[in-house]
């Protein structure tokens, strides 16, 4: 029996670790295969990005969002990472039945916690076994987050680390027996059952189950390598190791998710020069190899848990988008074409091959075949990812929050629009229209720039309008940046007048711009048009410099951020000029306007006084919420209007559904599946409301279409209002003369929006 669990085990162990040094080579020269960074982008901060890898890791702070997964899961990983001795012990116990480890071995606090750590990894990886099993990919739709993944290997993983974890509750108790524990012993605490069960055998007999299960222990493990070692796409089983880089190396050092910005446009790891780029600059991706060591890195580390797709507001309705499936297909490509590419293959710009016969001529065929699949393409080119499978992302980020090892979805689909879009001018023929309205008239709905201010007119007080009745914006605290659908959306002017108002009531200086402002450019880059957006943000950015009286060739009139107030009733607006606008070069200080409101209402300078009596339920709108983390202040306003009794959505917060208009998807038709705005309305109506309140003009288009049309049905109360928080507030801050004399809350119902 010793003999056997020698051969065996040190054959295993030598085939395994070469054949693991082998797969760490293939993934290091896969990785250098991606383009380079800008310097320092991922390496900034060391320490801090240090304390950020150790605190996602010890707290676990995505996957405990799914309470008992995140619990037995901490186990499983930690016992991983801390039971490697237990290896050693087993190697040992091949030689001499009753061996222990020098210094640990003995040692009560050692032993306490492989006692500890043994039983609750085995038990946490039992847990997640039940928990995939309940969630099995049979079950009807599209309702298991596990559809799609590669079931096998999942279960193969799964059952070695509970064969481990087994092997090793039960070399414990033979080495109490073996160690004559003949009584209750701290050190065995868990294990001691067994000892009592192996005290009856003989010295010889218990010798040899010692070597049968230190074989089967370190035998399972190196069949384990061995197999990851021949599969380095299997991201079930390397995201133990790959996870780690993968945090460390993610955007932000801080921690916070890649979500808010998109990053600039680079080529060859840097940043490409709008007004004299490169002659062989490369704008977005269209090849795998085109994405950044990072991005190859982001697809190796996919764990294929489906957190991303149970959370994606597309896959939920139908559409063919799946965020895991997506990272799993290039995850899959990227592998499969990188024999072709180490061997110098490649298409020029023609599309000629770089590479000469000679050096392909010992690359697989099946590498070759990869080579030609094109990055986007339908099922009949054989594409790697279907455009419908692009277009369907609203880039609301719930992907990326709920990830837990950090990849970066949205970036990637983003790159890839930008090719579509700046090379191949492929994209849905709604979205053209837009983009020529942004050219020519700098708004999405092609409308003169004299209207953005046609709305002042329809409120009882001036509003102050830069350049014509004040000089600049040092006259006035802050500029209330309106946007594009707030001054020109009729349902969205509702929002605008009414928080001018609040604002005129709290007697707060304000002052929007008079119309030569164009729009941020959100839409315009999330659908992949970098250029068009670096066009209308340079201009908006010289334009509010120079309303801050700012002179950009004289560097000394330069004002700090904090001088630059700018509020915003739109999300996007307010996410594109915090968060964006530095990349160009302006630097001011954003607010959304639930914010402010929310401040004046603790200041005392709003005081909700009249009821407004309902049921209302809050649309938490994805660049307001997971984008810039601003759930608190629409709360708050809504819990400081008498009346309003407030009830959450199943999906709210973190975990909020979109309304469908993100990623310039508000301006093409949903023609697959279940639409993603009836979705969310459906699920409001459910809690059977009489307001459904948000926070964002998208939104408030999105849900306000489909209560409208749910109205038309019959399957919404005529009652509903769609209604922004702003409105709210106003409706409760004035006080009527006489409650007879009360306003009648405004009807949600408008016509159809212009698209």
């Amino acid at each position: 029996m010793q003999l056997a669990a020698i051969i065996v085990s040190l054959v295993l162990t030598v085939v395994g670790v070469a054949l693991l040094a082998r797969a760490i080579g293939q993934f290091v020269r896969y990785f250098k295969l991606g383009q380079p960074v800008p310097a320092g982008a991922r390496t900034d901060n060391p320490y801090q990005r240090s304390v950020t890898l150790v605190r996602e890791f010890l707290g676990h702070t995505r996957m405990n969002r799914w309470g008992i997964v995140g619990f037995a899961h901490w186990f499983v990983a930690v016992g991983f990472l801390t039971l490697p001795p237990t290896i050693v012990t087993a190697y040992g116990q091949l030689f001499r039945a009753d061996w222990t480890l020098p210094v640990l071995g003995g040692f009560l606090p050692y032993e306490l916690y492989i006692e500890f750590i043994g039983v609750m990894t085995t038990l946490g990886i039992a847990v997640l076994i039940v928990i995939r099993l309940l969630n099995l990919p049979s079950r009807p739709g599209r309702k298991s987050r596990f559809a799609g993944s590669k079931m096998g290997q999942a279960y193969f993983v799964e059952y070695v680390i509970l064969t481990i974890g087994l092997a090793i509750y039960v070399l414990r108790g033979l080495e109490g027996a073996l160690h004559h524990v003949d009584h209750y012993e701290p050190a065995y605490f868990a294990s001691y059952p067994l000892v009592l069960a192996f005290k009856g055998l003989s010295v010889g007999v218990l010798q040899n189950l010692v070597y049968l299960f230190a074989m089967i222990k370190l035998s399972t493990t190196m069949i384990w390598m061995i197999t990851v070692s021949l599969n380095i796409n299997m991201g079930v089983a390397w995201h133990r190791f790959l996870a780690f880089p993968n945090i460390w190396f993610k955007r932000n050092a801080d921690g916070a998710t890649a979500l808010g910005a998109l990053q600039p446009m680079t080529s060859a790891g840097k940043e490409i020069d709008w007004e004299d780029p490169a002659e062989d600059a490369v704008f977005g991706v269209s090849q795998v190899e085109q994405f950044s060591w990072k991005g190859i890195l982001d697809f190796s580390t996919c764990t294929e848990c489906g957190r991303c797709q149970s959370q994606c507001p597309a896959w939920n309705t139908g559409k063919p988008l799946s965020p895991k499936l997506l990272i799993m297909s290039l995850r899959d490509h990227a592998h499969a074409k990188a024999p072709y590419l180490l061997a110098g293959g490649g298409k020029t710009m023609e599309g000629d091959e770089k590479a000469t016969a000679e050096q392909l001529k010992d690359v697989p065929a099946s590498a070759l075949a990869e080579a030609e699949r094109p990055l986007i393409g339908t099922l009949e080119e054989n594409g790697v990812i279907d455009p419908d499978v692009l277009w369907s992302c609203t880039t609301c980020g719930a992907c990326v929050e709920q990830c837990p090892v950090d990849i970066e979805h949205i970036d990637h689909i983003v790159d890839m629009r930008r090719y579509q879009v700046m090379i191949e001018s492929a994209f849905p023929s709604e979205a053209g229209t837009m983009l020529k309205n942004l050219e020519k008239k700098g708004n999405p709905w092609g409308l003169a720039k004299k209207q953005r201010v046609e709305w002042t007119k329809e409120v009882d007080f001036e509003v102050p309008i830069v350049g014509k009745t004040i000089e600049d914006l040092s006259e006035v605290e802050y500029l209330y940046w309106v946007g594009c659908a707030g001054a020109l959306e009729d349902r969205a002017k509702k929002t605008t007048k009414a928080f001018a108002e609040l604002l005129h009531m709290a007697g707060v200086k304000f002052a929007i711009m008079g119309g030569d402002e164009k729009c941020t450019g959100d839409s315009a880059r999330r659908l992949g048009n970098e250029p068009l957006f670096q066009q209308l943000g340079q201009e908006n950015v010289a334009m509010l410099n120079m309303a801050y009286g700012e002179d950009d060739e004289d560097p000394s009139t330069r004002k700090p951020k904090s001088s630059k107030k700018i509020v915003a009733t739109c999300p996007h607006c307010f996410n594109t000029i915090a968060n964006e606008y530095p990349q160009l070069g302006g630097e001011f200080e954003v607010i959304h306007h639930t914010q402010l409101l929310q401040h004046l209402i603790d200041e005392g300078k709003l005081i909700p006084v009249t009821s407004v009596e309902g049921l209302i339920t809050y649309h938490d709108p994805c660049y307001l919420g997971r984008h810039n983390k601003v759930y608190t202040p629409p709360r708050e306003i809504m819990s400081a209007v008498p009346g309003l009794r407030q009830q959450e959505m199943h999906r709210h917060k973190e975990r909020g559904f979109c309304c469908g208009a993100g990623g310039a998807r508000m301006w093409m038709e949903e023609r697959i599946g279940k639409r993603i705005n009836t979705e969310r309305v459906d699920e409001a109506l459910s809690l059977n409301p009489d307001i459904v309140s948000t926070a964002c003009p998208f939104c408030l288009v999105m849900l306000t279409d489909s209560v409208n049309g749910k109205k038309n049905d019959g399957k919404a109360k005529e009652s509903l209002q769609v209604v922004d928080v702003a409105q709210l507030l106003l409706d409760s801050v004035k006080t009527p003369a006489d409650p007879e004399d009360a306003p009648e809350p405004e009807s949600a119902t408008e016509p159809e929006p212009a698209k």
